[in-house]
């Protein structure tokens, strides 16, 4: 194939227009600020996390986004009820946290048949020459992939202290990160996800990342080096971090 991981893209695969936004975290390392703010709605540059994501999904065409709710749900919904597009559908998880991996099944009627973007709801960068969505879907190689995930090089990160997720070979395909190693590429936390992948998967509650190796040994993970520069607000400090980071590239 042509590479995932190469300089141009090349595919000819129509843009998703549906999209999951992983929203129902309860924020634990954004303490003290979510004691009563939900991480999602946490402001950086003046706009709230979810919002830098899914205008970012609304720059790719994204027609309709599902957004899951946990963790003060009623200032999510509140919040995203002002938003005209993409147009808004709230999976509840009030009941109970259905981790990555169950939240997106929950959703699955609602993302259809045709693969569709994933993102977190504080997934957040500032984009280079190509909007990185957009990269994403002239990557996708539907004969090949079950996922396709946007990386970013570790040594460039901002807010990221971490050792990496994974290694990519130069068609693209990926592989975790050795116990005690480093890699060069870190899940930026958006993507292109088919529905196939989620095939006799769990019931309940579990984690995106048993998918992730499931398509591994398959050898269906794929990845994109993003273009730009991927803001890692993780933590209160990683905040202001990042609204340094937008001042400059703006100066």
């Amino acid at each position: 194939m042509t590479s995932a991981g190469a300089d141009a893209p090349v595919s000819t695969f129509q843009r998703p227009r549906r999209a999951m936004v992983l929203a129902a975290g309860i924020g634990k390392r954004m303490r003290p600020l979510t004691a009563t703010v939900p991480k999602p709605l946490i402001e950086v540059a003046g706009r709230a996390l979810i919002d830098h994501a899914l205008d970012a999904l609304q720059v790719a065409g994204v027609e309709t986004a599902v957004v899951n709710v946990h963790y003060l749900p009623t200032l999510v919904e509140a919040h995203l009820a002002h938003r005209q597009s993409p147009t808004i559908v709230i999976s509840d998880e009030r009941d109970g946290l259905l981790d990555t991996g169950g939240g997106i099944v929950k959703t699955l009627p609602e993302l259809g048949t045709e693969p569709f973007y994933l993102m977190n709801s504080d997934s957040f960068w500032v984009e280079g020459a190509l909007p990185n969505l957009r990269w994403l879907a002239a990557s996708w190689n539907d004969a090949e992939m079950d996922a396709l995930l946007l990386l970013a090089p570790t040594v460039r990160a901002i807010g990221y202290r971490g050792r990496g997720d994974f290694r990519m070979d130069p068609n693209g395909a990926l592989k975790r990160r050795p116990e005690r190693e480093v890699a060069p590429f870190a899940y930026a936390g958006a993507a292109i996800l088919h529905p196939r992948l989620f095939d006799g998967c769990p019931s309940g509650a579990f984690s995106l990342n048993l998918l992730f190796d499931k398509a591994i040994d398959a050898e269906r993970l794929y990845g994109v080096r993003m273009d730009g520069l991927w803001l890692h607000v993780g933590t209160p400090d990683a905040v202001a971090e990042a609204e340094l980071t937008i001042a400059d590239s703006a100066a």
